[in-house]
Order: C-alpha cells, then sequence, then structure tokens
C-alpha cells in the first residue's frame, strides 16, 4: 500500500519597494500536515490567493524560511505570481 503524503504549503513574499527591498521573491513560511492546513485557512481567510503546484512545493519545501529564492527557481515563481496578480487584479495591461 503506498503512503499517502501530508499536504505542503509555503508562502512567498515579493515586496521590492522599502521597507523590505526584496531583491527576489522571498520563501517566509513552510508547513506539511496540519500546520501546511491552517496556513491555507489563514490565507483563505484573509483574501490571500492560493496557488497550487506540487512541482514548484517539491521544489520550495527544501528552501529555509526567510530565504530569497534562488535564481534557478526564478521563471516558475514568476508565473505563479503573475496568475496571482492577475487573479487580485494587480497586473499592469
Amino acid at each position: 500500500m503506498a503512503r499517502s503524503r501530508r499536504p505542503g504549503a509555503v508562502a512567498l513574499r515579493y515586496r521590492p519597494e522599502a521597507p523590505f527591498g526584496d531583491a527576489a521573491p522571498r520563501l517566509v513560511a513552510k508547513g506539511q500536515g496540519l500546520l501546511a492546513e491552517r496556513m491555507l485557512d489563514l490565507a483563505r481567510e484573509h483574501g490571500v490567493p492560493v496557488q497550487q503546484d506540487p512541482d514548484l512545493l517539491a521544489a520550495l519545501e527544501p528552501l529555509d524560511v526567510d530565504r530569497l529564492i534562488p535564481p534557478e527557481l526564478f521563471q516558475a515563481v514568476a508565473v505563479v505570481l503573475a496568475a496571482l496578480y492577475k487573479a487580485n487584479g494587480k497586473a499592469r495591461t
């Protein structure tokens, strides 16, 4: 019998303006199981868009919290951020 993997979640921030000054998106939280479920619940309760991408999740999970996303993941993260900005109506036309 295959063992079921508990759900995971990560949270990203990209705020290039002061006072944050992020040079790239930053991993600000991550969790598995009940913690991941709570992260997702809180995001939804506060109107934070949620994007499901198991491949990107697998690439981000090994990173340390409060670390900038490495350049090799920029393109994948940019696709997710573009979708979220569009969903929020913040996309520039």
